[in-house]
């Protein structure tokens, strides 16, 4: 079932008015009729909807069933990644939402190899938010997970120490006891930091000052894993223990 994002303002009278971008990908390219089913998810909520008719260029769709379905976890997952080369971020992103981040901030570290113009951050930016979009409709998610502006490293670690747990996948000596202790400490309605290197890797400095911010130093295995590998491990890690361990927390 299809599964399409709309603004609260656009629910008038049971009815949601659907045009755009939307209204083009509904009537022409997946060629929907009056009659059928789809979801829309607005204000964190997903309804299922049936076409009631075109209107111009507008789709009007008739709830039949509020909040039919809840894919959200029962917690915040920010993920705090570094900045990687080529189209990486982009495949980061669309997994990430896939498995339940609500939040992605791109982070400029030490050892980043990609350096990206102050100009150009916009439209990466505009960019990684339609990806975002495009993974939470294909994944059926309430809401579509935000992509933040571009930070540097002091930055995400001081916004990171407003969230109740944080994570960084480092060298840690305790292996993988130290994930398993990290994961132990998850429960529902928590908010959770996650940090991802570049292809770099951490610099020592950046250790210390997360270490500083009382974050968790983990492991993610015996084996090296790349940047984007790390990413969807780690996120995924969390996303399996909530969902097997939440209702007894």
């Amino acid at each position: 079932m299809f599964n399409f994002f709309a603004d609260k303002s656009c629910l008038i009278n049971n009815k949601y008015n659907i045009s755009g971008t939307d209204y083009n990908h509904i009537k022409n390219v997946l060629r929907m009729k009056e009659g059928d089913t789809f979801l829309v998810s607005s204000n964190g909520k997903s309804d299922l909807c049936i076409l009631e008719s075109f209107e111009g260029e507008t789709v009007i769709a008739v709830i039949v069933e509020e909040n039919y379905q809840d894919c959200e976890l029962p917690l915040k997952i920010y993920l705090f990644q570094g900045l990687p080369k080529s189209d990486k971020m982009e495949l980061i992103i669309q997994k990430c939402v896939e498995l339940g981040v609500t939040d992605i901030v791109p982070v400029e570290m030490s050892r980043s190899i990609v350096k990206i113009d102050e100009k150009k951050k916009q439209s990466k930016i505009t960019r990684w938010q339609s990806i975002a979009e495009s993974a939470a409709k294909q994944s059926k998610r309430n809401i579509i997970p935000e992509i933040h502006p571009i930070v540097n490293f002091n930055q995400a670690v001081k916004n990171a120490k407003e969230l109740d747990l944080i994570a960084v996948p480092y060298e840690s000596k305790d292996g993988m006891i130290s994930t398993e202790n990290f994961l132990s400490q998850i429960k529902p309605n928590l908010s959770i930091g996650i940090f991802i290197g570049p292809e770099g890797g951490f610099d020592e400095k950046e250790i210390e000052l997360a270490k500083s911010a009382n974050a968790h130093i983990i492991s993610l295995g015996k084996r090296i894993l790349r940047t984007e590998t790390a990413a969807i491990t780690a996120v995924g890690m969390c996303m399996l223990y909530i969902e097997l361990n939440g209702d007894n927390k």
